[in-house]
């Protein structure tokens, strides 16, 4: 009889360690949530049921993950806050639609499982769902060993929004209307392929530098329950997240053909960390074109709704006016300088 036995553990994959893995995201859920939809973690399907309150409901999905960031968690060794940055990028999507986040998957792939990594993620996984007020009803873990180095991991997220009819925010974008930024918390999930460029041509020790290592990590603001406020009184004509493209690619794409987003870049308060990229030598094109510069999300609201929309946010967060909306064919038009 053979010695060398030829097993799937022999090859580089641990089944036990999955399904302990498994069980942890299920006992996390489960403490989580008083919903029964939890038990079927680890199943096939999970099984939720469709809001019976809704009238003519429509479902918004999006996916997405957090790019390179995970490269700087790994760097840092910090894997708590990484699983906040995946939902935020999902759930941030569906409340430009006026949906409101039902349900959420994950997607984890590492060259091999370790359990304190992976539930430092899930950790952070279910806590960015508590903050979206979505539930996670299941995912997917991938050991595959050969195709990922060494400690290196990569997650996606699957959101499921719903929103009524009647609540779809399209076409309600008028001249005049206002363009209010909402402060972003720092970078977000954009643009680390260009940061992390920068720390390897600078040769920054970013891990020794307290600024550096507190804002790469910082996660992406969850904007879900102000949106939701704003959504069910009806208060906002259009909104847009912005994430990879900055302000132009992500405004205009909520601005109706004939009608222009007029933004005055002297009225946006950036953040210290953006102050910092432009410093060490990125251009403004640049920053604009890659970073959120410190506006995380833009609302398109009719001007008497500003001090109404304005009591939902918190001191942090208070949106302000940085432009309005014009007649043109061009959909963005820029003017002024951010003060650096």
């Amino acid at each position: 009889m053979a010695s060398n036995k030829l097993t799937y553990s022999k090859s580089g994959v641990n089944i036990p360690k999955a399904d302990s893995f498994v069980k942890f995201i299920s006992f996390l859920t489960r403490k989580s949530s008083k919903s029964v939809d939890f038990k079927n973690i680890g199943g096939f399907g999970a099984i939720s049921k469709i809001p019976k309150k809704l009238i003519d409901p429509h479902i918004v999905t999006s996916t997405d993950g957090v790019g390179t960031k995970i490269e700087i968690a790994n760097e840092l060794n910090k894997f708590d806050t990484i699983g906040i940055d995946l939902v935020a990028m999902c759930v941030n999507d569906l409340v430009v639609q006026g949906a409101i986040p039902y349900l959420f998957l994950d997607y984890i792939s590492i060259s091999k499982i370790q359990l304190n990594k992976l539930k430092n993620l899930a950790k952070g996984i279910v806590k960015g769902c508590k903050i979206a007020n979505c539930k996670l009803v299941g995912g997917e873990t991938a050991e595959m060993p050969g195709t990922y180095s060494k400690g290196k991991f990569d997650i996606a997220g699957f959101a499921v929004g719903l929103v009524e009819k009647r609540k779809i925010l399209s076409n309600k974008v008028k001249k005049n209307d206002l363009i209010l930024a909402v402060p972003s918390n720092g970078l977000h999930s954009n643009g680390f392929s260009l940061v992390r460029y920068i720390i390897k041509k600078k040769k920054i020790n970013f891990k020794n530098d307290k600024f550096l290592k507190q804002e790469l990590i910082r996660p992406t603001k969850i904007y879900v329950k102000e949106l939701s406020f704003l959504i069910e009184k009806k208060l906002i004509n259009a909104c847009a997240n912005i994430t990879g493209g900055g302000l132009v690619d992500n405004v205009q794409r909520v601005v109706p053909d004939n009608l222009c987003a007029d933004i005055n870049l002297n009225n946006i308060n950036t953040l210290k960390i953006f102050k910092w990229l432009h410093k060490i030598g990125v251009s403004e094109k640049e920053m604009l074109k890659t970073f959120n510069c410190g506006v995380g999300f833009c609302l398109i609201i009719n001007p008497n709704k500003l001090k109404l929309v304005s009591k939902y946010f918190g001191k942090k967060f208070k949106p302000y006016v940085i432009g309005k909306i014009s007649e043109s064919s061009k959909k963005v038009k820029l003017s002024g300088k951010i003060s650096w």
